[in-house]
């Protein structure tokens, strides 16, 4: 037998997941799915189970009968849908009027019992509002429930008209900040790049196999700064003498550093503590934007070197870079130096999810392997910044102690 709460639950669960099509369906007028009108049966006993529980049937009855006079859910509302009573005739207990069925008409009506009616009415007026104006997002939009239940009308607002601009600025080649639409700024426009990438996309009609947000808006991306230390004292004349640069990824990659060793680090301050070494110098926080590595052609030239944190995301930084360079070496990301460094250890708090990284070396394969197998703690991990400088550094200056001069 069921309660009102018990069509509660069951309808919350309807609805999530069949929301998408009947946005579609009732959106666009189709309504002709034969699910509607949906009816659902309230659990009617036997005779013999209500002889046995006669309590418990009574209460049911009456909750319906309450529900169908006065629905207490829905205060101002009348109930959503029609309950549908039947008689049973029964030997022992006589006959009784008892509930069989509700019946809802439409979505609405599911809206209404789970206390959804109006951010479900909302999505409902803002989807046929977008799809008229753009058919194409008719199958893109269900995905988006959310926006359009729960955007302020100033949020939708911006959405609609960043489409709409975007739709006739495809290769405006402008900033985010240069963009002449009210209420866009770059962190609007930023944390919803996702969004505005699929129902531009959408708009447009094509399949793009990358996920590249600006090319896609024809919006001019920040350039991507990449820091360096040049090591090297005589290199360093070849730039007015300067040591610290950060400059964009186009122009490094241009850089004329005839350097013989270059140290990739994870982290900035481990590359902010190095020292002048000869024919060296260092790329600094790249973590896994290590990607860039790949449009560096004097990188090639160079024997390379990276450093990263001792944990299971560190190896995966390392495998990810040796896409780019195969013969990247690591330093400093062994069992001894995590081994020697145990009072320093902290906890990883989620480790990478592969179980394998196929461009390790097999002792980094099987550090990595007693990292992810906890076989000296919960999640351990030494950050690069925590191993003894002296140490560290020592470390640093033997890879090159062999080094030729710089050309």
């Amino acid at each position: 037998m069921k309660l009102p709460d018990d069509i509660q639950e069951l309808l919350k669960r309807r609805f999530q997941s069949k929301y998408r099509e009947w946005l579609k369906a009732f959106a666009s007028g189709n309504d002709s799915d034969t699910v509607w009108p949906l009816e659902i049966n309230l659990g009617v006993p036997t005779e013999q189970k209500a002889i046995q529980q006669q309590e418990s049937v009574r209460s049911w009855i009456t909750t319906w009968k309450l529900w169908q006079g006065a629905n207490q859910k829905f205060v101002d509302q009348k109930p959503a849908g029609s309950l549908v009573w039947a008689e049973r005739r029964w030997q022992t207990l006589g006959t009784q009027s008892v509930p069989l069925k509700l019946t809802l008409a439409s979505p609405d009506d599911v809206a209404l019992w789970i206390g959804e009616s109006a951010r479900w009415l909302l999505a409902v007026d803002r989807f046929k509002t977008l799809v008229q104006r753009w058919p194409a997002l008719f199958d893109a939009l269900p995905r988006h429930y959310n926006v359009l239940a729960d955007y302020s009308d100033s949020d939708f607002l911006r959405l609609a008209d960043i489409l709409s601009w975007i739709c006739t600025n495809p290769n405006s080649n402008l900033y985010i900040r240069q963009i002449p639409v009210t209420g866009i700024d770059s962190k609007w426009l930023e944390s919803r790049k996702s969004l505005v990438y699929e129902l531009v996309s959408a708009i447009k009609d094509d399949q793009l196999e990358d996920r590249d947000f600006y090319g896609r808006c024809g919006i001019k991306p920040q350039p991507q700064l990449i820091r360096i230390r040049i090591l090297d004292p005589v290199l360093r004349n070849r730039f007015g003498g300067l040591c610290d640069l950060s400059s964009p990824l186009e122009e490094i990659a241009g850089f004329d550093i005839k350097a013989t060793h270059v140290f990739i680090v994870e982290n900035l301050q481990s590359g902010l503590a190095f020292g002048d070494l000869t024919g060296s110098m260092v790329i600094m926080g790249l973590g896994y934007g290590v990607d860039v590595l790949g449009q560096i052609p004097w990188l090639r030239h160079a024997r390379c070197m990276y450093w990263g944190d001792i944990d299971t995301h560190g190896f995966a930084i390392l495998n990810r870079a040796r896409t780019y360079l195969p013969n990247l070496e690591a330093v400093l990301m062994n069992e001894s130096t995590l081994m020697n460094h145990r009072e320093l250890w902290v906890e990883e708090k989620e480790q990478h999810a592969s179980t394998d990284l196929l461009l390790l070396t097999d002792a980094e394969q099987k550090l990595y392997q007693s990292l992810k197998n906890n076989a000296w703690g919960q999640k351990i991990r030494l950050e690069q910044e925590r191993i003894r400088w002296d140490e560290a550094w020592n470390a640093l200056q033997g890879v090159i102690a062999f080094q030729s001069d710089p050309k």
